[in-house]
């Protein structure tokens, strides 16, 4: 069984906040995350069991009565009328930590809730599909942030070297459990049916999405622009929609976890900063899927690559810290000279830009647009140039490359 990062930090967390929400997009092991935490002390219940959820609607006081903390609840979105009662059982047994454990892959319906009902009393944590350090057997490696103390560390540690086709094979599978402990296979039933599924319950029914099939060609016209700024009326015409349903569409996919809008790096300095934030998907394979890929090598070779190796280098990125239980300070630059950096993580007053590039042979000169971080009047660190070479290596004192598996 590949251990979760998260799984190390449920105790702490736990111990401090009376509730403790995973929330992610289906299939990822949000169940079995929190089924595989202290067993012996929760009892667990589905809301994907109708009679049990209809019991969580109808008559929550009976429902908790029933199931009584401390006590995991799957897919809690299905009832949020459980809110309010779980915020009075808190409130009766103040002082009382680690008493519901909830999971949810519908974040508007749970956020709207933990809002009106659970502020101050639940923690929220994001998980995603497997990260390569999971999958590689290091679930206790910090999250990504290349300062010197990183970058030493990283450069005496020989990682094991990954070829070209490995990172594309890894794209191509993407980070579901299923997938992964399958080791890949039967990968196109497994999309095809979470799609299936993805669609008839939560668009379809909590979202009252009705022209499924146009919505189908929505997320795939989102695919093929990961890595992309977002262009909200160009999908919308591509698609044949007006641009207001594309807004509330994309809104869908980002609430169910399968992307994320990356907000360009501004602290109103200058306004030449381009506004528009960059679409990713959070599953490359899912992606791959989408945009129609035969197999590894015409994806590695295609149009799309090196878009989708920037999609997996920010997954993994994001996986790092939200599996660590901490939120990143992490955005993009643009401006309207068209400089560009892929990646600025920002902490402690320091900004780190990142550059992500397809070449066993990284060039210096990826990395010409760092220097116009400076202007921020902040500590700008070495630029990181990620790369498939297989070594740490400084291409200048301030340059540094990396392998995109060393995250």
């Amino acid at each position: 069984m590949i251990e979760r990062t998260l799984q190390k930090h449920l105790s702490r967390i736990a111990a401090h906040f009376p509730v403790v929400l995973v929330t992610g997009p289906r299939q990822v092991g949000k169940s079995t995350l929190l089924e595989n935490f202290n067993p012996e002390k929760y009892e667990e219940v589905s809301l994907d069991d109708l009679n049990e959820r209809e019991q969580a609607i109808n008559d929550p006081a009976l429902f908790l009565q029933n199931h009584q903390p401390p006590v995991l609840i799957d897919e809690v979105q299905y009832a949020p009328q459980l809110f309010g009662y779980i915020k009075l059982y808190v409130d009766k047994h103040k002082g009382e930590n680690g008493l519901f454990l909830l999971t949810g892959s519908q974040k508007f319906s749970l956020m709207q809730g933990i809002r009106e009902s659970l502020a101050g009393r639940v923690a929220v944590l994001d998980l995603l599909g497997f990260s390569e350090n999971e999958i590689q057997g290091f679930p206790d490696k910090p999250p990504f942030l290349p300062d010197e103390c990183w970058l030493l560390t990283a450069k005496r540690q020989k990682t094991p070297a990954k070829t070209v086709q490995d990172i594309f094979t890894d794209i191509w599978n993407g980070s579901f459990p299923r997938v992964i402990n399958n080791k890949g296979q039967d990968r196109d039933i497994f999309y095809s049916s979470y799609l299936q599924t993805y669609i008839e319950r939560d668009v379809k029914t909590a979202y009252n999405v009705s022209d499924i099939l146009t919505f189908k060609n929505f997320v795939r016209a989102a695919a093929a622009r990961t890595g992309q700024l977002l262009n909200m009326s160009d999908m919308a015409k591509d698609v044949g929609i007006d641009a207001k349903t594309a807004k509330t569409w994309l809104g869908v996919l980002e609430m169910s976890g399968l992307v994320y809008l990356l907000q360009p790096y501004s602290n109103n300095i200058t306004n030449r900063i381009v506004k528009t934030p960059k679409i990713y998907f959070l599953d490359t394979g899912l992606c791959a899927y989408l945009t129609g890929w035969d197999g590894v090598k015409s994806m590695e070779a295609g149009a799309m690559n090196g878009a989708l190796l920037e999609t997996y280098v920010f997954a993994e990125i994001l996986k790092s810290y939200w599996h660590n239980a901490k939120q990143p300070q992490i955005y993009f630059y643009r401006d309207k000279d068209r400089r560009e950096i892929d990646f600025v993580i920002e902490s402690d007053n320091t900004l780190y830009p990142i550059e992500v590039k397809k070449s066993v042979l990284p060039d210096k000169r990826a990395g010409k647009n760092f220097d116009v971080l400076k202007t921020f009047q902040k500590n700008v660190a070495a630029g990181v140039i990620l790369s498939l070479k297989s070594e740490v290596f400084y291409l200048t004192e301030n340059i540094v490359s990396v392998p995109v598996w060393a995250i």
